[in-house]
């Protein structure tokens, strides 16, 4: 396509934003209603996303070893595990080091433990993290089958729960962010019939003179995309506002470490950009619904 037919073709749907007047108001306060609550789904299912990534990382099997195994028993029960293709690391943990974690996890209540130093009644264990926490279960089966294994501790009930909550917050979240693009689509789609509608006897002489349908076309893609991006305008500056102060006021009064919200940069940048683009999306694709279905020509 020539420069100046692009020109053209941008004047044209240029024009034809304006001319709409209401409607295009109206189009783009349903694209920005629609965006605003994209942005928010977006980036609260985002960090959603990763607090769930950082609970997942921190999953771990811990196998308490038979308090009757040697040593080599014990480095043959290591490399058994190892050969399990989900195990990501396996860290040996000796019953000293396990009873000295207990104290130091129970405080000042846990200098009562410090007399069992003497005769440690522990297990040792292995600490085992997945390649992937969605193994967990598989990993801890596998190991419970296993000689001088005296039991394997993972938290079922919990990471079951965690695995469940996260997978139906993201499925939840994008059929929520699916609908709502939907929506404005068929909010653009409707506004670019009107214009179609308002101009089929132009586009009928365009025709008759030889116009090809792409030339025809153009100009109403361009009005769809100017009609996305300018509802996206304020999308992006509230949503990044807002999360400006919501990072600032809140990353240092959290209390649990696995709860940590994304960077606000790079992140509110890869979020406007994300916005920007359904938007862009959400205006070409609409004013394409549009063309192949009342565009007679």
């Amino acid at each position: 396509m020539k420069f100046r037919t692009l020109g053209r073709h941008t004047r044209e749907g240029s024009k034809s934003v304006w001319r709409n007047g209401w409607m295009t108001v109206s189009a783009i306060g349903a694209v920005t209603t629609t965006l605003l609550l994209v942005g928010v789904f977006l980036a609260l299912m985002l960090n959603l996303n990763e607090i769930a990534s950082n609970v997942e990382e921190d999953v771990e099997v811990k196998v308490l070893l038979d308090l009757t195994a040697s040593e080599e028993q014990i480095d043959n029960l290591r490399e058994e595990i190892e050969g399990i293709s989900e195990v990501g690391s396996i860290t040996f943990s000796s019953k000293e080091e396990e009873l000295n974690q207990l104290i130091d996890s129970l405080g000042d209540k846990g200098q009562a433990f410090e007399l069992f130093k003497q005769s440690n009644p522990l297990n040792d264990a292995f600490i085992i993290k997945p390649k992937d926490p969605i193994d967990t279960v598989d990993i801890a089966e596998k190991i419970e089958k296993m000689d001088y294994v005296y039991q394997v501790d993972y938290g079922e009930e919990v990471v079951q729960q965690i695995f469940q909550f996260n997978k139906y917050a993201r499925t939840i979240g994008l059929a929520l962010i699916i609908g709502l693009v939907f929506t404005a689509i068929f909010l653009i789609s409707n506004t670019i019939k009107i214009t179609i509608i308002a101009r089929r006897k132009e586009i009928g002489i365009m025709k008759l003179v030889g116009a090809t349908n792409g030339f025809i076309r153009w100009p109403f893609f361009i009005e769809g995309l100017l009609l996305g991006v300018l509802g996206s305008i304020i999308p992006i500056a509230a949503v990044v506002t807002g999360y400006y102060y919501l990072y600032y006021n809140l990353r240092d009064n959290i209390k649990f470490e696995f709860i940590e919200l994304l960077p606000f940069y790079p992140f509110a940048l890869q979020l406007s950009g994300i916005i920007l683009a359904i938007g862009a999306f959400i205006g070409v694709w609409g004013s394409v619904m549009s063309v192949r279905k009342f565009l007679k020509v």
